[in-house]
């Protein structure tokens, strides 16, 4: 539904200067709120130039945009040769994303530290390590709880325990309601959890439908079971984050009226466990959570095809 979208282009088009080439035309797109949106493409495509329309970073060519909410934005390439110190910059930030000076200083110190950064707070941004300055501009992006977080190959960069840290700052943005767009350079990125994926494919952009290619989840599930209304589906968020095409299919099933217990079983991916948790409890008709555990960490394959919109 409409009221439901984060943000939506109508008929977006972009291209560079008066009578270039059309990098992106005829893009009609709605990013729902609470869901996780992979973009994908080849080098030059347009997928930059998707990210920085839908963050309001550039203005469409034709078409427009409408119902953005607070939109952060991590660029592929960060400024870093700013007047700022790293603590400085993102109290700076925090302000300018309407946060006061104390709120926006706790901030600032809380994400250096969940990202490792917290020994360069005070250091020039112009004096830090690539992976720290990576760690700033995601970091930027975070403090202020955008509605809409749009993330161009943001775990480049860096190390493994502040990659884990952002795929749980994602999590956390859909489990509270906020959008999140994001393209990585990595298949296994979040693979198995976005909601939705894309490829831009010439000057277009197709919706990835789930009959082709295969990307894999690897990794700690969260094990769900619940009880819905006789003959419920779903919620389509919710069947979408289970694990595995067996696990679809028993769910739904089980929901149905001939299933003995009434019990529906997810395994989901666990960091995006509170996602499904909330779409559940706030479902209509309700579902009723009867238990939520620690699952296996397991390989399976979920399949992401390809429709032209």
């Amino acid at each position: 539904m409409e009221q439901d979208l984060a943000v939506r282009l109508h008929g977006v088009g972009r291209r560079y200067g008066v009578g270039g080439a059309w990098v992106l035309r005829g893009v009609d797109l709605g990013i729902r709120a609470g869901a996780l949106v992979r973009i994908e493409g080849a080098n030059g495509t347009g997928k930059s130039t998707l990210l920085r329309l839908l963050a309001g970073i550039d203005a469409p060519s034709e078409g427009r945009v409408t119902g953005r909410p607070r939109t952060a934005f991590v660029p592929e390439r960060f400024p870093a040769a700013l007047p700022f110190t790293a603590v400085g910059y993102l109290t700076h930030m925090g302000r300018v994303h309407g946060l006061g000076r104390t709120a926006a200083r706790r901030r600032a110190t809380e994400w250096l530290e969940r990202f490792g950064a917290a020994g360069y707070a005070r250091t020039p941004l112009s004096e830090l390590s690539k992976g720290s300055s990576q760690k700033v501009a995601v970091a930027q992006a975070l403090l202020a709880e955008p509605g809409l977080l749009v993330l161009d190959e943001a775990w480049t960069g860096l190390d493994a325990p502040a990659r884990a840290e952002l795929d749980r700052a994602v999590a956390d943005r859909t489990a509270a309601g906020g959008a999140v767009v994001f393209v990585d350079h990595d298949p296994r990125r979040l693979a198995g959890a976005a909601d939705e994926t894309y490829a831009v494919v010439g000057s277009g952009l197709n919706r990835r439908t789930p009959e082709a290619t295969s990307a894999q989840w690897q990794g700690p599930t969260v094990l769900i079971e619940v009880q819905g209304p006789q003959g419920a589906v779903l919620p389509a968020p919710v069947a979408e984050a289970a694990v595995g095409e067996a696990v679809v299919a028993e769910a739904v099933v089980a929901a149905g009226p001939g299933a003995s217990d009434g019990i529906t079983r997810l395994v989901v991916p666990g960091p995006h466990s509170d996602r499904v948790l909330r779409e559940l409890l706030t479902a209509w008709p309700p579902w009723h959570v009867v238990t939520v555990r620690a699952g296996e960490t397991v390989t399976t394959t979920a399949a992401h095809g390809g429709e032209e919109l």
